[in-house]
């Protein structure tokens, strides 16, 4: 065990004999008694990589065995402590069968190319499902979910929960992001369920009340305030199909000719030129740019949030193309709300390449 780094668990005396008698001398059997995590310990202090290898039977009780040894030392495998691995010989054989016809390179090519604990539970799981049925879909993945809840690291997790997505897909690959995503969903679920954390918020939070409201006043203070840009603002309005979200903003806008005989406090604060509508005014392309990205940014995520409450809700193995449909639309108003946020940050070189107002910035007092 020492000189190979690593330990060969059989089930019997008779499979240690074989293996022995090859030269695989690193083999050892739990005689009369089930492994359990102390014999693992015990193990594990002769090979420095930690590495143990389940090979038992094939048959339905060998995988109970294994099973069964894999819930004994589940927790340090989860941590790292034990590399643990998981070998089923082709056709059911046991160790000492399939030596009588193979040699000893055979056996050890086997070893090498045992699965990793992990794998080998995904594949058990999945072996003799028909994943196209609903019910036995929904078993498995639930099975799946609960194996990779308890990995700790989040890279593995990852790595898993791709590596699943891709076997649920059945080789469809447009089906592999949005079981990715519906198998991350579950996953995160669980592991709240689990430690008793609180549930996360949407990817996408919902803009301040105040900074929207701000985008739409600024926009009516430069209509009111600065005739030449008038046109500029109807067109941006029209060309991405706003509206203003504020009762006070829409009655504003729409009787906008009669602006000077109402006394409304929100047209008080509008008519008023303050310092910062004067500066407003200075950069007026800039500020009409900024709201109308906060204004339709607004709009995205609403849409952001109703099409992600629907493909959450959408059965993958029913409904596979409306379930693309709405991820795509999710992705679509994510990246849009992305640029949006750009489109709606002021750079040092747009304050550089903006031309001054000469109107406005005459008539200020200085």
């Amino acid at each position: 065990i020492v000189q190979k780094d690593q330990a060969v668990v059989v089930e019997g005396y008779f499979d240690v004999m074989a293996l022995h008698g090859v030269g695989i001398e690193n083999a050892v059997a739990a005689l009369g008694t089930a492994l359990n995590a102390a014999q693992v310990r015990q193990l594990l202090r002769y090979t420095e990589s930690k590495q143990i290898l389940l090979n038992f039977d094939a048959d339905a009780a060998g995988v109970k065995a294994a099973q069964r040894a894999i819930g004994e030392v589940e927790e340090m495998a989860y941590r790292g402590d034990v590399q643990l691995r998981v070998l089923n010989i082709p056709d059911g054989k046991d160790p000492d069968e399939f030596l009588q016809h193979h040699g000893a390179d055979d056996y050890r090519a086997l070893v090498a190319a045992a699965p990793l604990w992990i794998d080998w539970q995904i594949h058990t799981l999945i072996q003799g499902k028909d994943l196209r049925q609903a019910d036995q879909f929904q078993q498995t993945t639930q099975a799946v979910v609960k194996l990779l809840s308890d990995i700790a690291n989040a890279d593995t997790r990852t790595h898993y929960v791709r590596y699943c997505a891709e076997i649920f897909s059945n080789g469809d690959s447009r089906l592999v992001p949005l079981l990715a995503e519906n198998l991350i969903t579950q996953v995160r679920r669980q592991r709240r369920a689990s430690t008793g954390a609180p549930p996360r918020s949407l990817p996408v939070p919902t803009p301040s009340a105040s900074s929207l409201e701000q985008a739409e006043a600024a926009l009516l203070r430069i209509f009111l305030h600065a005739s030449s840009y008038r046109d500029e603002i109807r067109q941006v309005l029209e060309d991405r199909d706003l509206q203003f979200s504020y009762s006070h903003h829409r009655a504003l806008w729409r009787q906008m000719q009669r602006l000077l005989g109402l006394a409304s406090a929100p047209l008080q604060a509008l008519l008023h030129l303050g310092e910062k509508t004067r500066r407003d005014l200075l950069r007026a392309p800039l500020v009409i740019r900024a709201a109308a990205a906060c204004m339709e940014k607004n709009l995205c995520e609403k849409r952001y949030r109703h099409f992600l409450a629907l493909w959450e809700k959408t059965d993958c193995t029913t409904a596979p193309d409306q379930l693309a449909y709405f991820q795509s639309q999710v992705y679509a108003e994510k990246r849009r709300i992305e640029a949006l946020e750009k489109e709606r940050q002021v750079t040092f070189e747009d304050l550089v390449t903006m031309p001054w107002v000469g109107e406005q910035y005459d008539s200020l007092d200085r």
